[in-house]
């Protein structure tokens, strides 16, 4: 399989599944035993084409570690944990270590989601020091970026949502080393949960103002940062926001919710954004 961490000018297309808390341990383990079981018959290699990763909840992670330990296809698939704390160790009842993720086997961290940010009033500040402790520890930070309310068409309302998201990103990156591997899932807040998702050209105005943004935050070369669609993401998806041609403007992947809850749906977004 190629590298999960690509080079500048190259980015390498991902996708990936989040079940939030929506499953209990044994329908966790049923998930992911599904999807691996379709990954190790898989004739057309999708794993060669695009990294996948799975995010279940804190208390499956072990669990799902063993499983992706003991697969064939274990070096393809990604852990993700859901948060984390911004200190590695001490008295933060209720945290969640960095350190202790990395000891376990998570490779990506998902950090700044919109409902931590509403029900629990997370920062921008606090999911930039978030960052940092996982970078630290050799994790990816998975930084969920997103504008509150649906904006209008005109051309003042979109340059007033992709600075909101900028503003939103900046802090991530300044504080992070500039040859970080970072993940950015831009998942407009009004689109989570909605029947429909963000129009193409409203996903490829606001991720072509975010990959200015990364430019101008001396991130030239990286083909490091890489940007993905969340917000009723599904099947059919990714090549209607043109996804994976390396331009600015385009998504390289996709951030699945519920849609990705079912392993069939899940592999056959995966196909597609392999471009298979």
């Amino acid at each position: 399989m190629a590298s999960s961490s690509p080079a500048a000018g190259n980015r390498r297309t991902i996708v990936g599944v989040s079940t939030k808390m929506y499953f209990p341990l044994a329908r966790t383990r049923s998930y992911v035993a599904a999807i691996l079981k379709i990954l190790e018959t898989d004739t057309e290699a999708v794993l060669d084409h695009t990294d996948l990763f799975v995010i279940p909840d804190f208390v499956s992670l072990a669990s799902v570690s063993q499983q992706l330990r003991e697969s064939p296809v274990r070096s393809g698939v990604l852990l993700g944990a859901q948060d984390c704390g911004w200190e590695d160790y001490g008295a933060f009842t209720g945290f969640v270590s960095p350190a202790v993720l990395a000891d376990v086997g998570v490779r990506i961290v998902e950090i700044g989601h919109a409902e931590r940010r509403r029900l629990l009033g997370e920062t921008d500040k606090t999911t930039a020091a978030k960052a940092v402790a996982a970078v630290q520890q050799g994790l990816i930070p998975l930084v969920c970026i997103g504008e509150v309310a649906k904006p209008s068409s005109d051309a003042q309302a979109y340059a007033a949502t992709i600075a909101a998201v900028v503003d939103q990103v900046t802090p991530v990156l300044d504080a992070v080393p500039d040859d970080s591997e970072v993940l950015l899932a831009y998942e407009p807040v009004w689109a989570i949960g909605a029947a429909q998702p963000a129009s193409a050209e409203h996903v490829r105005a606001v991720v072509g103002g975010i990959r200015q943004s990364c430019a101008a935050l001396k991130r030239r070369g990286a083909g490091r940062t890489r940007i993905l669609y969340g917000g009723s993401a599904g099947p059919g998806l990714f090549a209607q926001l043109g996804g994976g041609g390396g331009g600015d403007d385009e998504v390289d992947g996709l951030f699945l919710g519920r849609f990705g809850h079912d392993p069939e749906q899940f592999f056959k977004t995966a196909k597609e954004v392999a471009g298979l």
